[in-house]
């Protein structure tokens, strides 16, 4: 009786083990698939859309095009909800996404809606945070600009590309509160649609500073436009951002990565999440995507299928926490 128990749980695992192989190889993507970007063209999700729908087509991974859709609102909380709602079993459909992201649903800002409604792919980088202002800005260092909001915490306007209490608003919160500011609901934070229109409301010298991501200021920074005050990174980024001091270094101890990936719907076939994860996975090792990063400040953070779903149901309960010690929520 033993012996026959075990040979049936043998092939029973077998087939098993047969079958989940097999669903990396049972799908093969349409020609055409879709990548939503969350936010206006110009911003990080519509970066990550356009460089990695890039790669897949160079090499060969889709053999047809990666249609970039923008679609802004509430923070990426309309393109969730048109995910989940609308497109909830597309296999051709991926979705950029970032800590912006967790820390939407962290926060309950994409009401009826949780990280466990789709499936999360990986990710493909980390593009850590900046506060940068204007080239005629009175402050020429972080520091200077945390004493300013210590006499006053309204003294500087930010502007970011995410909702209010989103995760650009929270560098900057995250930054004061290490540099001991306080009152930090008293903050000035204005929220757009995108990176790009908080950078040009802040080149125009409309706002006092930006809050985002390395990745978003690169091009500002060549003209002279933009100066970075700080970069939230454990230490200098390679060049050309090198010349950039961290946050840390000036004596405020905030480090902000923002990872950069992929969620699709959740009730997807497995088999198409399997090949998302595993082309991921492979994309992230060409020397075209190396070199994307390189050119663009992202640093390596690679986590994909069930090892990036737990990071992300993590970060979400740990900015949740941090989110009620600011006092952003109850």
């Amino acid at each position: 009786m033993l012996n026959k128990i075990s040979i049936k749980s043998v092939l029973i695992s077998g087939a098993v083990a047969l079958t989940l192989a097999g669903q990396a190889h049972a799908y093969e993507p349409a020609r055409s698939i879709e990548c939503i970007a969350p936010a206006n063209p110009g911003g990080g999700w519509d970066f990550t859309c356009r460089s990695v729908g890039k790669v897949l087509v160079d090499q060969k991974y889709i053999k047809g095009n990666v249609q970039t859709v923008n679609m802004s609102g509430a923070g990426g909380g309309v393109a969730f909800a048109h995910t989940v709602s609308k497109r909830s079993t597309d296999d051709n459909l991926i979705v950029a996404a970032s800590t912006a992201t967790t820390t939407r649903l962290a926060q309950g800002q994409f009401p009826g809606l949780n990280a466990s409604q789709v499936k999360w792919v990986g990710t493909l980088g980390a593009d850590y945070g900046v506060i940068a202002v204007g080239k005629n800005s009175k402050y020429t260092s972080l520091t200077q600009m945390m004493d300013a909001l210590k006499k006053n915490p309204g003294a500087v306007k930010f502007a970011g590309g995410s909702a209010s209490g989103g995760w650009d608003h929270l560098k900057v919160l995250i930054a004061a509160k290490e540099a001991h500011v306080t009152n930090l609901p008293k903050i000035r934070y204005l929220a757009f649609s995108g990176g790009s229109e908080a950078l040009v409301q802040v080149v125009g010298g409309h706002i006092d500073a930006f809050t985002g991501d390395i990745s978003e200021v690169k091009g500002f920074m060549e003209s002279g436009d933009l100066r970075v005050l700080a970069v939230m990174s454990e230490k200098r980024l390679p060049a050309p951002f090198n010349n950039i001091p961290t946050a840390k270094e000036q004596g405020i101890d905030a480090i902000a990565p923002n990872w950069r990936g992929f969620y699709v719907p959740g009730k997807a076939d497995p088999a198409s999440y399997a090949w998302w994860v595993k082309t991921m996975d492979e994309l992230y090792k060409t020397q075209e995507w190396k070199d994307i990063m390189v050119k663009n400040g992202l640093m390596p953070f690679h986590k994909s299928g069930a090892e990036f779903t737990a990071f992300v149901n993590k970060q979400t309960a740990d900015i949740n926490t941090l989110s009620k010690e600011i006092g952003l929520i109850r």
